[in-house]
Parts: structure tokens; sequence; C-alpha cells
């Protein structure tokens, strides 16, 4: 019998070791995250390294991480990385994470684990706090592009259904074009176009409301009489990404009463406002909803990766996702029946720190979250106002503020993007609004303040004010 390798045994019996080098690790990192650089400016690195023979060991390897990278992590789980839109990672969350690697659950429904009963109560959880239907059934998946595709591939069954084909049996070929009606329609969206074999060019864009990212419903009423009576998908947004404007869900509700369509709400990350009972309204009507994409990684603070998609069509997704196999369970159409129902077989158990999240600080905890957070992209917002040299690009509607320089200058915008970045204070990402550059601060994280966005706002003044302005900012930078 072949024994085990030297680097494993020394490992197995030096495993508390290891994992309390781990543990200072990342409670180091964690100590210093308030005042670590919000983005790092990581060296290039080859991409290929030797393979060692003999193996380093896991302590070895983990201290060489920090030694020759640890200066590279940025402060992205951190309360003044406002760039795209970024959660952390609730104490709650993290420690549950931990576990999830430690118990290295593969969460199907395979009678030997609780894995797939504590995803089921997770969504669950989730849609409680968000007051979404409860007949609605929901799956743990990688992340909002990831349930956005969820969402197309259900869509396409029922358009297939439509038509009279089984699309997941049968495949698309010989089927007519099915369109898809959007206004502010995430990227994201357009790469589960392709993934799920309805193409990029499905995607219709509609007009949007004056001044808002919102769409029009009286176009997407007026694009729907004219297509007439074959399947449709409509891609509400409930929340974009620039400026966190809602479509009309209730108004797209009603017309759905009235002609028929698939309703996928992408409600990635401004789904998290309805935890909160003075943002909630924003929602209004999303019940009509066939499926939903949610992501529990950005405003829920839960790690990476972890989304939800949500369908009101159950018998749909166990069509489109089932596995035969004779080792492996039946296909059936219940909730909790994951190998099924998820686009991958194997699956990470992401749902535990969901549900230890949700659970360690419920329905108050993730309002005041929320609320928090919109609140101090307000004090942003009204900072930003306030100074001549900004022009706030946008209102401040929840929690992202988008602004740019007041003399327009996109060359000085981005020299002090890059100026902040290399200051370390805080991080923006740079977009485009009505087709002029901005930049743009997404409020998402659990520890962020008041105090984080007005220390923000000083390292802009600061910054600006540099050897007598803006202009000095790019002249600095040049040198």
């Amino acid at each position: 019998m072949t024994s085990m390798h030297p680097r494993f045994q020394q490992d197995l019996a030096g495993l508390d070791a290891i994992l309390d080098e781990a543990r200072a690790i990342a409670g180091g990192y964690l100590r210093e995250l308030p005042e670590r650089p919000a983005a790092a400016t990581p060296p290039a690195l080859p991409a290929r390294i030797a393979l060692p023979e003999q193996g380093e060991g896991a302590l070895a390897v983990l201290r060489r991480f920090m030694r020759e990278h640890g200066d590279a992590l940025s402060g992205s789980s951190g309360p003044r990385y406002f760039g795209f839109v970024t959660g952390g990672a609730t104490p709650a969350a993290l420690a549950a994470d931990w576990l999830v690697g430690a118990f290295d659950q593969n969460t199907q429904r395979n009678g030997d684990t609780c894995a797939a009963a504590i995803e089921q109560q997770a969504v669950n959880l989730l849609g409680e706090l968000l007051g979404w239907p409860p007949a609605w059934t929901g799956v743990c998946v990688t992340g909002a592009t990831m349930a956005n595709y969820v969402g197309m591939a259900l869509a396409r069954q029922w358009a297939g259904h439509r038509h009279g084909r089984d699309v997941a049996a049968d495949g698309l070929l010989g089927l007519p074009p099915i369109p898809v009606f959007a206004g502010s329609a995430h990227s994201s969206t357009v790469k589960a176009l392709s993934m799920a074999g309805l193409g990029r060019a499905a995607l219709r864009a509609l007009p949007l409301l004056p001044g808002r990212e919102a769409l029009d419903v009286a176009a997407l009423e007026r694009a729907l009489q004219e297509h007439g009576e074959a399947p449709a998908i409509v891609v509400a947004s409930a929340g974009t990404v620039n400026t966190v404007d809602f479509d009309d869900l209730a108004a797209i509700a009603s017309l759905k009463r009235r002609t028929p369509f698939w309703l996928h709400v992408d409600a990635a990350f401004g789904g998290i406002a309805a935890a909160s009972a003075r943002y909630r309204p924003r929602l209004a009507g999303i019940g009509a909803a066939d499926s939903v994409t949610v992501d529990a990684h950005k405003w829920l603070n839960v790690p990476y990766d972890c989304a939800v998609a949500y369908t009101a069509h159950l018998p749909l997704q166990r069509e489109v996702f089932q596995n035969h196999s004779a080792y492996l369970p039946p296909p059936q159409a219940v909730p909790d029946n994951f190998l099924h129902l998820a686009p991958e077989n194997s699956r990470r158990f992401r749902a535990l720190p969901l549900w230890a999240s949700l659970l360690a600080y419920g329905r108050e905890g993730y309002a005041e979250l929320v609320e928090r957070n919109a609140a101090a992209a307000a004090r942003l917002g009204e900072l930003i106002g306030a100074d001549p040299r900004f022009r706030l690009a946008a209102p401040v509607r929840l929690n992202v503020v988008c602004f740019a320089l007041a003399d327009g200058d996109a060359a000085r915008l981005a020299a002090l993007r890059q100026a902040l970045h290399e200051d370390g204070t805080a991080y923006l990402s740079p977009s485009v609004l009505d087709g002029r550059p901005v930049l743009r601060a997404a409020l998402c994280n659990w520890r962020t303040t008041v105090a984080d966005v007005e220390r923000t706002f000083a390292a802009l003044q600061r910054l600006l004010a540099v050897s007598g302005g803006v202009g000095a900012v790019s002249r600095t930078l040049a040198r």
C-alpha cells in the first residue's frame, strides 16, 4: 500500500497551526482594512511560475503569498471602496464562508447533507426580507450574470412552448427570433442572451424617459403591439448601475396582464432596497415577474460568489436544467433538488454565508444598512453639489453618486480619479452617462458611514488644490 506523501502527512499533523496562521493573516488584513489603501496598484506578474517537485507545505505557501502579494490586495471589502457595485462581508457571512471551505459540501439533494435544505431556507429568508411572493423558488448561483442566464434560459423554454417546441430537448433551430425588449439592460443580460442561444442581436433597446435610465413603458407597449401575439421577453431594471433608476414595474405588470410576455427583472443590487420600508415602493409590481435576479455579494454583503435566481415557474426550470444519470436522483420539480435546477452539477455551499448573515442581522439590520448607505450617498451628493468645481451628473436616487468636473474636462477627470486611486483614500470607478465621462461612487459596504464619504470628499478637494487646481493633477501625474 502506498504511503501518504510526506507533505500531506506534515500538513495533516499541523492542520491546527495552518488554520491558526490563516486566521492570523485574515485578522491582520481586517484590522488594517479601515486604513488600507482602497485600491492597490499591483505589479505585473508572470503568467507562469515554477512548480516545485516536493511542494513547500501549507504554512510556507501562506507566508509566501503574503510576503510576495499581500501589498497588492485592494481594500475592496472596506468602507471606502466605492467602485462598481462592490459589497463587503459581514462578520457572520465571513465566518460562515470560512466554514464552507472546511465543510466542503456539494449542494445537491443527495440525502447525505443538510446543505440543500439550508439553501432552500436561505433563498426563502431573502424573499421574506424583500417582501417577494412566497410561491417563488430560488437557486443560488455565482453572480448576477449567471442568474440572468437562468432567467433567459427559462424565458427561452417558455417561448419555445408558445411555439409548440420543447427547446431544452430539441433546440432553437427553425424557430422565429424571440425579441428581448429592454431599456437600460445591464451588459450581463447581453452576455446571458449569448449564452442562452437567443443571441445578442435579440435585444431591442427601447427609449428611456427624459433624463432617466428608466424604460418608457408607452414605448414598450407600442413595440409589443407591433410585434403581435408571438412570444416576447421583457427585461426590466430594478436599480440601474449608473443612477439606481427603477423601471415602472407596476405599469409593466399592468401591461403584462393585457399583453402576455415573459418578464425578467434584473434587481441585482437595487432589489435589496426592498429591505427598507422607505424604499420598497420602488419595486412595486415585481410580483408579476416570471424570473428575478438578485445578488448577495453586492448590497447584502455576502462574500463572492453568490447570487439568487428566483422564478415563478419551477417546472420550466426542471425542464431546462435536469440531469439524467443512473447514479443521480431522478429529475423532479421540487424546490430543493438543486442538481436539476441550476447550471452547475457540482455546487459550492455558497448559501451558508447568506443564511448566516440574514439570521444574524435580520430585517432591522438590513433595513438600517440600506438606509445608512443611502444617507451617506445623499451626503456625498450634497458636498459635490455645493462645490462649484464639480457637477452632479444625475440625481442621487439611492446609493450611487455620479459626478464630473464643472468644466467638463474628461482628461482632468481621469487624472483626478487616478490621483485618488494613488492616494488610497477611496476608490471610484469611471463610467459614461449621457455620452459624457463621469466618476461614480457606489456605497454598498456594511462598514460605510457618513464619515467615510466626508473623508473621501476631503481627499478630492485636497487633490484638486494641489498646485492650484485640477490641471496640476494631470501635470503631477505626468511627471
